[in-house]
Formats: C-alpha cells, structure tokens, sequence
C-alpha cells in the first residue's frame, strides 16, 4: 500500500445524467457525484444539466456533504474557446469541486484563469503510467483518472511512483479501445468519440477474415464489444494498490442502476475498513447484472485475459440468466431455471441471434405439473406462462437461453431509497450553551463535518427558574429536534450559573435559527482565484507557406516502403513497425538512401515497457515520433542528443493551446487531432505558428486501437501474449463490417491491436487552403501498399505541392487507381471551397 488510508480518504464517484440519478447517488452512500451539462462532456446522449444549474447542483450536493465535479471531458476546438471559458467561470463562481478535463489545452486555458481551481484528467488524457502522471504535474492537476487497461500491478506501480490521487473504473461499460484513442465514429459517421457523441461501432456484428477467408464462428460475430466491468470482489486489493477514488461508470444509466451500484460499493469499502470479509453473494451480484449488465469481468484490473473479456455471442444488456427451455407448450414453456423468478418480471428469449427481434415479454404465471404457484421460485424446473399478447410461442425453439431483464420489485424497493421526503443523511452538530442571570442565553453550534460554527443568543434575558430549570435533559430534548433537516444533535456542553430558564420558544427560535445558518454556511461555495483573459491573446498568426518548398513525408509500415520511398523525393520517412526489433533495419535501409528517418513509440506506454522507448533511442534515428504523453515524458528526461521530438495525432492536439503546450515542451512539430474537419483545421492554424504543424494529406486512418487481441482471443487457445503462440506472425486479419468493407487489424510490440479503416483517406483538395495558412509539412502514410504504389502516390502528392496538377486531380486519380476507391473522411464536413 502506498500509504495508509482511511475510510474518509476513500471516495465513491458516481455518475448523475439527471437530478433523479443524483439523489440516488447522494441517498446511496456516494461521496461525490460526477455530472456534465449541456454542452462540452464526453456523454453528449445524456439528458445533462443547464449551466445555470450549477449553483443549485452544488448546494444541494454540499448540503450532504459530497463533492461535485463537472465532466469537461471532451477536446475543445478553436472556435468553442470562449464558450469554454464561460463554462469555467461558471464552474468556479458556483464552487464546483473539481473539473474533469481530457483537453491539455483546456488545462492550460484553465491555470491561465485559476491558479487553484481544482483539475482532474479524465481516462480520455489515456494516462497509463508514471511518466504520464509527471507529465502533467506542472499544471498542478489534483487527481488523474487511469486507464481501464490498467492492471492492479500497474497501479501498484503508478502509485508507488507517484504522490498524486489516482481513480479508477470499478464498474460499468467498457470502450474496447483506448479512451481518447477511438477514432471510429469519427471516421465512419462524423460522430467523434472525443467529442461525447460515440456510435458505438465496437457494438456491431463483424465477420473475421484470415487470409482473405471468413473464419466459421459460429454464434461469435460481436468481436469487438466487451463484458461490463464489475470489480466489486477486487475493493481490497484496490484500495491496498493505492486507489483513491472509485469510479462507476453510468450517466445514461437511470436512477434505480445508480441507488444499486453505489449501494453495492458503499458495503464494500465500508466493510473492508470495519475489518470485515467482504464476498458479494449471489444475490448482490444478480441484482447488480438486473440494473445492467452484458456479462461481467474483471476488464484488465486482474490481468490480461482475452478469453474472458468478449463473449462475442451479443452486444446489449440481458440481465440475469434464468437458463434454458426444455419444452414448449400450447400455453406455456418448461424452463430449469437457474436463479430467481416470480409473476411481473420480463423476460426476454435468446435464440443466439441478436440481429433479429426476440420475444419476450412480462411473466403472467408460474406453473409446476399445471398447479399455478404464488410468489418467487428460487430454481428448479417450471412452466412459465407469458402474457397472451407478449410472445409468440411458436418463434421459441428448445435450447433458446432466457434471460430476466427485468424485476419491478427491485425497482421499486431501489426507488424508496432516494424517493422520500426524509434527509438521505444527517450529520452531528457540538453545541455548548452558556448562561448567565440577566444576561442572554448564548448558545454555539458547531458542524462537526465541516467545522464551521455559528453563535445563537436568545432575544430575553435569563431568569431564575421557579421550577423545572435548564439542564441537559430540558436543553437535549429541545436543542435536538432536528427532524427534517440534514442536522442530529451530538454533543452537548452546559455551562449555567444556577437554576435559570428561558421560555421554550426561545429555544425553539434559537434552534431553527443555528440550523439555517449552518446550512448556509455548508452549502456556501468553495472560492477559488480567478482572473479575466482574452483566450486568444497568446496566438500566433504566420505567412502563408509555398508547395514548391514544403516538406513531404512519407510514413512506412514495412522495410519495402522505406526502400520505395528511399527513391522519391521525399524529406523525410517515418518508421511505424509492429515490432520494435524491426527499428534498427528501418535506420540502415532510409540512411542508405540519404533519407532522414523518425521512428514511431507505441500509442500507448504501460509500466515496465520503457525499454522499448530506450530501443527507439538506442537505434539512433534523426527523431522521434511521439505517440503519448509517457513517452514525451521520458524522452524530456532522457534528453537523446540530436534527435527530434515529433508530435504525433494521438497526442489529441485540437486548439492553439493545446498546440502551444506541446511546443513548449520540447515537441518541433505537432500533428493536429484527427478530430478535425477541414473548417476545424483552418481555425487551429489561423491562430497557431502553422510552420510548426504537421498536416497528414493522406492515410488509412486508425480506428479502433485496443487492448484487446482479436489474433488472440479468436486463433489462439492462450489468455496473452505468454502463450498466445504469436499467431500475429503468422496470420493477416481483418474485420469485416456489415457493408463488406474489410478492415485490417495490425499489432504493435506492446501486443495492442489497431483496427485501420479499409479505405484511404486523402485530404489533396485541401492542400491549397492549408498552404495559404502557412502549413509547410505534410505526411503521406501507408498501410499495406506495395513499393510501386508507395511511389504512385509519393508522386502525385508532390506533383500538387508544386502546383503541377490540382488537388482534385489527386483525389480522382487516387479514387480510380484503388480498388476499393478513397474517402474524404471527416475532412468533409467543412464549407471550405475544394480546389
């Protein structure tokens, strides 16, 4: 443990996409809430709360006691760098907790206004190790939320090496790539991850090819679209690992899933910390599957294992599974059912496929040898009998699995939770009473749980009793009838000269007038340093660049495309190999042919993998191509003489801040998000030294890129790469999707897979427009191609850059000499004029 912790240094974060969601939380145990609003957070599908809100939201939440923190958790173009300035002022005038933020950009807009409003950096920054961590530390971000893909032992690690708190998903859905690394929406509908508005493409049914040939799999097309995570056994080895702050995942989820997780998880941290053992049973883990659930895994907290993170026979929620039927009869279906069931639950029928409707429906009897029985059977062979006008039981075959989708009694028993006019909590209040003859009675109360105070006097004097004088029975009996608000009485210290008295309505008075002074002092907002700016006051405007002398770079997946572009007139050469031990080849075939080389990190950095980055420098190539922040991190420390750092897509680069960040950390060119359209692109460079960005004209752009292993979860019969067999060497595999587009899945040398779009992307009309904003830098990168198109396309692009032919004669070229033709990708949503 990285150090001791108590029970109060341990936070539930719960989600809230509605008021009804947030009393949940708060009435269930939480200790803060996580919310977005209407604008700017990663759940774009979410009800979400107003801006104007916040206040309100903020004094109900500190009314009890927990925090609030707002999710900003998405990247921030350039044109929406005022409205995201307001949105902080707001934050800090209402005294929101903490902002949890993806954008660096936005971080650093965020510590130009406050130099101590709280920051948190959601999992969508893809911090996955301790040089991620220190990368960060100079914007004096409180918090950092880890990635899903971290193992126990990764954060055992991460927090040995860091003072910083660190949270973590315990519970929910999880996104099978990288958070802040999935580009797919973007790509195929314009709905940008990055940007709250996922279309869930990992949920989609895909077809494996393997050498060109579908691979049988029966029932399994769901290869993409994980288990939810439920890490509730794993509390203890959690908390011991160094974890802070528990994170459910849910803001599209109702109000009953939340009151039932935090429910959940409060028992367990609590009990770890009573000393107590903590299993959950069967029924807490049914009722957990009941509110939500696809199946539940331990994701990668307890380690890589492919085999248990896809189930692959479907992609949606199916509750709790009740077993399978036997028979079907005219009225009824024999079912073993293997967990609880009474009259009013839904059901739903599984016959493996589902692509197609499945009946289902609500349970009107159950039935043993035709005897109809009353109330819940626990297990064990009856027949059910459906609602006439629910299912049809001619489309239910033996065999099909049934699941309960619903249970209206949990339901309601969860809704009584934070459906009630009583405080959800009450908390102590110290009060010491002072009297004195003739003078007023004085009493102080003190908010034990905040510890601020108020000082109430009665408006009479003390008098001497006649009878039944003031003392702590009287005054507990009086002072404590705290009944409807969120105050109990605690303590209670007297301090009387003699037998004195006041009228009981004095006390009465005085009472009602501590608690509401208190409340206003517990719900006042927390206050932060704030200063006024003008967003744009650190831009940078550049001349306009020219084709015939702009740089052309060429990224190569293989040793044949370095020696093919080695033979061009190409600048430069990116080397992005799957494996690492390739490296050093890369750098003798581009030097051989008097070509500046720059080698690619991984996307991602785990711990113990700073090898591979101390391999990259050990090849001694002119630069580095940097892949995320951990590595930017290391290489600042290493300081590899005579080598260039280079910022790569992946480092989510999409405002003049986040460009300026990065440039003042030692990066010589950035590359912008490709989460940029055309229009989006232009504003980033109208305010950036455009001579410093990178421009990639050309690509199979990277969709997916995971953790999980589709080589080895579907070819292999190992758990990981210790006994997967390396079936990546010796298998080519795509993905094909539901429009016959096959989409190549390569893997890089840390065992993650990348998911490529089947279809080049070419942005050659655009060039124009880019150069006239100063951009002098653009890149050209490969996939699959052999050396001869490698040289096609070379050639065509410098062609444009010289103004030998037009960009739109590229892109018809391009589009007539591909097989599957080329796209304009997101770059199309743009009113730009092409040319």
């Amino acid at each position: 443990m990285k150090k001791d912790l108590s029970r109060e240094d341990i936070e539930l974060l719960a989600p809230a996409g509605n008021w009804e969601a947030m009393r949940a939380a708060v009435a269930n145990g939480a200790n803060a809430v996580y919310f977005g609003v209407e604008k700017f957070n990663a759940r774009a599908r979410a009800h979400n709360f107003l801006m104007d809100e916040l206040p309100a939201i903020m004094e109900f939440l500190h009314m009890y006691g927990v925090k609030g923190f707002l999710t900003f958790n998405i990247l921030v173009f350039e044109n929406e760098m005022e409205e995201a300035k307001e949105l902080i002022d707001a934050c800090i005038d209402a005294g929101v907790d903490a902002v949890i933020v993806q954008d660096l950009g936005l971080v650093k807009l965020i510590r130009e206004i406050s130099p101590d409003f709280p920051i948190h950096g959601s999992t969508q920054m893809t911090i996955t190790s301790a040089e991620a961590v220190d990368f960060v530390k100079p914007y004096d971000l409180e918090r950092v939320v880890l990635g899903r893909e971290n193992s126990l032992k990764h954060i055992e690690k991460i927090s040995a090496e860091t003072e910083k708190e660190l949270e973590v998903f315990v519970h929910g859905a999880l996104c099978v790539s990288y958070s802040g690394q999935c580009l797919t929406s973007e790509m195929w509908g314009g709905r940008s991850a990055n940007r709250g508005e996922c279309a869930q493409a990992c949920r989609l049914p895909y077809d494996m090819i393997v050498e060109n040939e579908q691979k049988e799999m029966g029932n399994i097309a769901y290869l993409l679209s994980p288990k939810d995570l439920a890490a509730l056994e794993l509390v203890p080895q959690l908390i011991e690992a160094g974890v802070t702050s528990f994170k459910i995942e849910g803001r599209l989820k109702s109000a009953e899933y939340v009151a039932n997780v935090v429910a959940k998880y409060r028992k367990a941290i609590d009990a770890y910390f009573a000393g107590e053992q903590y299993d959950p049973n069967v029924i807490d883990i049914q009722e957990l599957e009941q509110s939500f659930s696809r199946g539940f895994t331990h994701g990668f907290l307890s380690g890589t294992n492919h085999k248990q993170l896809v189930d692959g026979t479907f992609p949606k929620k199916r509750g709790v599974y009740l077993g399978q039927v036997k028979k079907v009869y005219r009225d009824a279906l024999l079912i073993d059912l293997q967990a609880p069931l009474k009259r009013g639950d839904g059901i739903v029928f599984d016959a493996g496929d589902p692509t197609q409707d499945e009946e289902g429906g609500r349970v009107y009897d159950i039935r043993i040898k035709g005897q109809k029985i009353e109330g819940k059977v626990e297990g064990g062979l009856y027949e059910i009998v459906m609602g006439r006008n629910d299912v049809d039981l001619h489309r239910v075959q033996v065999g099909d699995k049934v699941w309960r989708t619903s249970d209206p009694e949990l339901d309601r028993r969860l809704r009584k939770t934070f459906e009630t006019e009583k405080p959800y909590r009450t908390f102590p209040v110290d009060v010491s009473v002072h009297g004195r003859l003739g003078e007023p009675l004085v009493s102080i109360w003190t908010d034990v749980n905040t510890g601020k105070t108020v000082t109430v006097a009665s408006e009479k004097a003390v008098e001497t009793a006649m009878k039944r004088p003031l003392n702590e029975e009287v005054l507990r009996d009086q002072l404590g009838r705290l009944g409807g608000t969120v105050y109990y009485l605690g303590d209670l210290h007297l301090d009387l000269d003699g037998d004195l008295i006041v009228p009981m309505s004095e006390l009465n008075r005085m009472r009602r007038v501590a608690a509401e002074e208190l409340l206003k002092l517990r719900i006042e907002p927390r206050t932060y340093q704030k200063r006024d700016l003008d967003v744009y006051e650190d831009t940078v405007a550049v001349d306009p660049a020219t084709g015939d002398t702009a740089n052309l770079i060429a990224l190569c997946r293989s040793l044949e495309q370095i020696e093919a572009a080695g033979k061009t007139d190409v600048d430069y050469i990116y080397a992005d190999f799957e494996f690492v031990r390739d490296y050093p080849k890369a750098v003798e075939v581009a030097r051989a042919a008097g070509k500046k080389i720059a080698l690619a990190t991984p996307r991602i950095l785990m711990p113990g993998e700073r090898g591979i980055l101390l391999n990259i420098i050990k090849a001694k190539p002119d630069g580095i191509l940097i892949r995320n922040t951990g590595a930017l991190y290391f290489y600042e420390q290493e300081r590899p003489e005579g080598i260039e750092l280079i910022g790569d897509f992946s480092l989510n680069i999409a405002n003049h801040k986040a460009a300026r960040l990065f440039l003042e950390r030692g990066i010589s060119r950035i590359t912008a998000s490709y989460d940029l359209n055309t229009e989006q692109m232009v504003d980033l460079l109208s305010q950036s030294d455009a001579s410093k960005v990178e421009v990639v004209i050309h690509q199979h752009m990277p969709m997916f890129h995971t953790e999980h292993c589709v080589y080895a979860t579907f070819l292999s019969e190992g758990t990981d790469y210790t006994n997967c067999g390396q079936v990546c060497e010796q298998h080519r595999v795509s993905l094909r999707d539901r429009v016959d587009f096959e989409h190549p899945v390569r893997v890089d040398t840390g065992c993650r897979n990348t998911v490529y779009n089947a279809v080049d992307q070419s942005g050659a009309e655009f060039l124009k427009e880019f150069l006239q904003y100063g951009v002098n830098t653009y890149r050209v990168e490969f996939l699959e191609e052999d050396g001869d198109r490698v040289q096609e396309v070379l050639k065509l692009y410098r062609q444009a850059l010289e103004g030998e032919v037009t960009g739109t004669h590229v892109w018809r070229t391009l589009n007539a000499t591909n097989q599957l033709g080329v796209t304009r990708g997101q770059l199309t949503k743009t009113g730009i004029t092409r040319g």
